[in-house]
């Protein structure tokens, strides 16, 4: 029996140390630079004490991080993020992650199209006609073109590397001054548009820029306003919106076993 078990370990690529949970895989050793928000700013994790869900994921799977993510950050800033990444480092990186729309979700920024359409003349079987014809819309004004313009830049200038995309999570009331306070996720924002709805409009860009896309809002299972997930909450009478450093962990063992369905470089 513990032949059979060890043979099963050893396919699932899974080796348990202690209460610390390895596992062995193709993203062992691997440069993984974040791009983000509060959830993965290092300096902000260091300031309030927990440990980053990429922190968990060097322990877990071996990557090297390197996190570029700025609290507060909505996704028209991951250019410039991309940039210091490519300033940096140049080629030097495998991978490349960006876990970010929460924000955006808050300052209720327009969803906008992937797309703009118009009747256009062209020739088809030998023949001139007229088709519709799409073109990526590159314009800060909405969150689809913000990601446009981001998944455009990478593709250009990271051709060859990894690009991975990650879902918001759920979100709870969280007041961080006077002019700060943020409902809960049971409340749109001032468009009418919920979080939800910018978790969606990231599931579409993995068809929109052939990038896989890691669901968070629907794999964590952190749901804040539930008081039973206390533990994995910042601070329950003031941030239900940042996770704990058990959230963080939570966080990276849902992403590690996605990370294993995907290339970790090419």
């Amino acid at each position: 029996m513990k032949r059979i078990i060890l043979i099963a370990a050893l396919v699932a690529g899974t080796f348990f140390m202690g209460n610390a949970q390895e596992i062995k895989s193709q993203w062992n050793g691997k440069r993984v630079a974040i791009l983000g928000d509060s959830i993965s700013d290092p300096a902000l994790a260091e300031n309030a004490g927990w440990k980053c869900w990429w922190a968990y994921l060097e322990d877990m799977m071996g990557i090297k991080a390197m996190s570029y993510a700025r609290n507060g950050w909505q996704m028209d800033g991951m250019v410039k993020q991309a940039q210091s990444l490519y300033d940096q480092r140049a080629m030097d990186v495998d991978a490349i992650i960006i876990f970010c729309g929460t924000n955006d979700f808050n300052a209720s920024v327009p969803l906008g199209e992937w797309y703009s359409e118009e009747m256009v003349q062209t020739v088809k079987d030998g023949a001139e006609t007229t088709l519709k014809h799409r073109t990526l819309v590159m314009s800060g004004d909405t969150f689809c073109g913000r990601v446009n313009i981001l998944m455009n830049w990478l593709r250009t200038n990271y051709p060859e590397k990894q690009v991975i995309l990650l879902t918001p999570l759920h979100r709870g009331y969280a007041t961080f001054g006077k002019t700060n306070v943020q409902p809960d996720e049971l409340y749109a924002n001032c468009n009418g548009d919920y979080i939800g709805d910018f978790a969606a409009k990231i599931r579409e860009a993995g068809s929109v820029w052939s990038v896989p896309v890691i669901d968070l809002n629907a794999i964590s299972g952190i749901i804040p306003n539930n008081p039973e997930h206390t533990r994995y909450i910042n601070k329950t009478d003031t941030d239900r919106l940042h996770t704990s450093s058990a959230g963080h962990k939570r966080m990276a063992a849902a992403i590690a076993y996605q990370l294993l369905a995907y290339p970790a470089s090419f």
